[in-house]
This record gives C-alpha cells, sequence and structure tokens, in this order.
C-alpha cells in the first residue's frame, strides 16, 4: 500500500515538473515570443515565481519517494541500471535547478524590478537553455525508468 502510494507520487511529481517544462518551452515560449520585451520577461518572471516552488516540492517528494522505494527493493544493489541511471539523472536535473534557481532567475527577477532589461532578457536565455537541457534530461530519465527496463 505504502509502495503504491509513493509510487504515485513520484509520477506526480514528475508530470509536474516534466509537464512544467514542456509546457513552458514548447508552449509557452513561442507564444510570448510575440509579446515586447519588457512584457514578456515580467510574465516570465512571474510564472517561474508561481512555478518555482512546486518544482522545489516535486524535487524533496522524488528524493524522498525514489529512496523509499530503493529501499523497499532491496537497496542500490538490487536495483537495475535503469533505475541507477534514472536516480543519476535526476541529481543532475535538481542541480541544474538549483542552479537556475539561485543564479539566473534571481537576475531575472531583480532586472525586471529594476526595470534592467538587458540583466532580465540574458538571465531569461539563460533560463531558457537550462530548461531545455532539463527537459531533455527529464524525457530522458521517463526513457530510462520505463522503456530501459526491458533491456
Amino acid at each position: 500500500m505504502i509502495m503504491s502510494l509513493a509510487l504515485m507520487l513520484h509520477v506526480l511529481a514528475v508530470v509536474i515538473w516534466v509537464g512544467g517544462m514542456f509546457f513552458a518551452y514548447c508552449l509557452l515560449r513561442p507564444v510570448l515570443g510575440a509579446v515586447d520585451g519588457p512584457q514578456r520577461l515580467t510574465i516570465w518572471a512571474g510564472t517561474f515565481k508561481k512555478f518555482f516552488p512546486w518544482v522545489w516540492v516535486c524535487i524533496i517528494v522524488l528524493f524522498l519517494t525514489g529512496f523509499y522505494m530503493i529501499n523497499q527493493m532491496g537497496g542500490f544493489s538490487a536495483i537495475g541500471n535503469h533505475i541507477n541511471l534514472m536516480g543519476g539523472l535526476g541529481m543532475l536535473m535538481a542541480l541544474i535547478f538549483k542552479f537556475v534557481y539561485v543564479a539566473p532567475f534571481r537576475h531575472l527577477c531583480r532586472g525586471v524590478d529594476e526595470q534592467k532589461w538587458e540583466v532580465a532578457a540574458y538571465a531569461l536565455g539563460t533560463i531558457r537553455k537550462l530548461v531545455l537541457v532539463n527537459l531533455s534530461l527529464g524525457i530522458l530519465t521517463i526513457v530510462s525508468a520505463t522503456a530501459l527496463k526491458a533491456w
């Protein structure tokens, strides 16, 4: 019962985090391209202020449920390489997100607050690139957790 709950929470956290990145990168970014610079930067800063707390919750849930399930399966030596790969990619994604949060996101918000649009635009460009990296890693992580199990 608890294992099923852990798996459900784990999958929900993945859906929220990776799905949010997919939405932001593949749908919202192209639409906001038609909006003028200061307004676009303000919208992005506001969007990230709402989304990033959810990402922190997702990261915590992923690590707690992941380690719990690994423990229930007999520890790291008892799990398949696909699970080890999933965990490693997840840790890399969390580190990339932490960097985004402590550096470019803060520069974006400060740039918007102080109306330093060049600073905000540069920070957003960095975030965009790292979101693409993390989105790609997130998709690879999902593939490793599912399709690679059979290999």
